[in-house]
């Protein structure tokens, strides 16, 4: 899922979701060849057969069916180990024999070309009223997240993996946010960074409801419960993405902008961006040749194959005008926080600040650029990213945590203990520390 080298940490994070095998993007659905649906099936009836081994040890292991197999426990279990860790390896090694890449003449499609998609969902909400795409007189909004479909290179990835989906659940739950967490590939060509273009545009054209796409990356965690995206600032722009202006338009660099986390409206003008943006996408020649221009034109860029975020900057800049009136470049707060400068400085905004700030001081999400706790490589080293992941989820966790009366014993602990007793009076602590009321006050109880 990307370069095999190591790039400048400041990039964001790469792919989330893998992509697609057929389906959108101007391509019929391809129908797996009947020797390839043998493949799989044999590989199904081996993990079966897997299931049923591990079963039979648990039995024994309880009930002491200790006349079933003759030979040691050591023994089988190694071979158990062994056959499981065999059968992952196919697993992840599970290609399509007619994996194909989009030739150099050949200008790839999300899809049909859409024209009056603002009319269309306007009738369809009209025609819908139980389905509105306000609630409150907020926007409905969709976080958007995922990981690829197969199991990590390391057990411990798919634990922080875990980990950060639970920190979504729990952010989105308070805020009335619907999330949806996608392992499918939906677009073969799009794969690595660019899986997370066509399944936004999927997202919006299935949820006509929905106002706004929230994309994050599965690196990316909320550590702000309480802060809130200030939609009514975003009232007259329809792509909220953060970086800085003069990075973008004075150095031409290649992080002026973070694609990590952004939000983009449900909208004809959004259609239209992601078919400019996803051209460089298809893995191949395409998306060679296409990294060489970017790194010829984008300040710091090493030379690698393109990359959503690298795309996006280059698009902005060169068609300035047909793109920027809608786009919102945001710095006020911490859409995107790169965790090397934010992750030691936690005890600091304890003791001084408290959650609903969402910049500096408390800060609204952590994005663990150039860690790849799920892969087998990354521009730190692992054990330094999960150290630092644990403290970014229990310092987050703890603003949840604070209305049920607990907390972690410290940033590096998954133990919790209770930090006030039970009482009569329970709707008190309702009023005072639900971490919706938290930018109100101050959290002594985290310190």
């Amino acid at each position: 899922m990307g370069p095999d080298g190591s790039f400048t940490a400041q990039k964001r994070a790469l792919p989330t979701t893998a992509t697609p095998n057929g389906g959108v993007g101007g391509r019929g659905s391809s129908v797996l060849p009947r020797g390839r649906q043998i493949q799989r099936t044999f590989n199904n009836i081996k993990i079966t057969i897997l299931c049923g081994f591990v079963t039979i040890l648990v039995l024994r292991g309880t009930i002491g069916f200790g006349n079933l197999v003759s030979s040691g426990p050591d023994a089988e279990n190694a071979h158990l180990i062994e056959e499981t860790n065999r059968i992952l390896d196919e697993i992840r090694s599970d290609k399509d024999p007619d994996d194909h890449f989009v030739g150099r003449n050949s200008k790839y499609s999300l899809g049909p070309k859409i024209n009056a998609w603002d009319k269309e969902r306007k009738l369809w909400l009209q025609k819908n009223p139980e389905f509105p795409n306000l609630v409150r007189g907020k926007p409905r909004v969709m976080l958007v997240t995922g990981s690829p479909p197969n199991p990590c290179d390391n057990a411990i990835g798919d634990h922080y993996l875990l980990k950060v989906i639970k920190n979504k659940i729990d952010y989105c739950r308070i805020h009335g946010i619907e999330i949806v967490y996608n392992l499918a590939q939906l677009e073969r060509e799009m794969a690595g960074y660019w899986a997370k273009l066509p399944l936004i545009r999927k997202l919006m054209l299935s949820h006509p409801e929905m106002e706004w796409i929230w994309w994050m990356d599965s690196d990316a965690l909320f550590t702000d419960m309480a802060f809130e995206i200030p939609f009514s600032k975003y009232k007259d722009h329809n792509l909220v993405i953060h970086g800085y202006p003069d990075l973008l338009f004075d150095q031409k660099s290649w992080i002026a902008l973070n694609t990590g986390s952004f939000l983009i409206r449900n909208c004809q003008w959004s259609l239209d961006l992601l078919d400019a943006w996803a051209p460089m996408g298809p893995k191949g020649p395409v998306r060679e040749e296409a990294g060489k221009v970017l790194t010829a034109n984008l300040k710091g860029r090493p030379a690698f194959e393109a990359d959503d975020q690298s795309a996006l900057i280059y698009l902005l800049m060169s068609q300035k005008g047909q793109w920027m009136n809608k786009v919102f470049v945001e710095n006020s707060y911490y859409l995107h926080g790169y965790w090397a400068g934010l992750v030691d400085r936690y005890e600091e905004m304890i003791e001084k600040y408290h959650p609903g700030f969402g910049d500096e001081r408390w800060p609204f999400v952590t994005h663990f650029v150039g860690c790849k706790p799920c892969g087998s490589y990354g521009d730190y080293p692992v054990e330094s990213c999960l150290k630092n992941m644990e403290r970014a989820f229990n310092f987050a966790d703890n603003q949840v945590l604070n209305l049920y009366g607990f907390r972690h014993k410290g940033l590096l602990s998954p133990n919790i203990k209770r930090i006030r007793n039970e009482t009569h009076n329970p709707l008190q602590y309702v009023d005072q520390l639900d971490v919706r009321h938290a930018k109100h006050q101050t959290t002594e109880t985290q310190g």
